[in-house]
């Protein structure tokens, strides 16, 4: 008996409001760190892109070389 068999007899409010709810309950912890994990990565990639952004702004503004590839 698969899973389409135990779905068929339920009615429309079981699968379609009673189900999610309770996956919700179980399972929003779960849910709520992972959303909070890859806001909060988004969010650092986001600050060391603008930093380095910055800091080559600065670099470029500030100390000028005309010769640049003298590494």
């Amino acid at each position: 008996m698969g899973a389409r068999e135990v779905f068929i007899g339920l009615p429309w409010w079981v699968k379609w409001i009673a189900i999610p709810v309770l996956a919700l309950f179980v399972f929003g912890g779960l849910i709520a760190s992972v959303v909070g994990f890859v806001v909060g990565l988004l969010f650092k990639i986001l600050v060391f892109v603008a930093l380095v952004g910055g800091l080559i702004y600065v670099v470029r503004k500030f100390f000028p070389s005309s010769d640049r590839g003298s590494w």
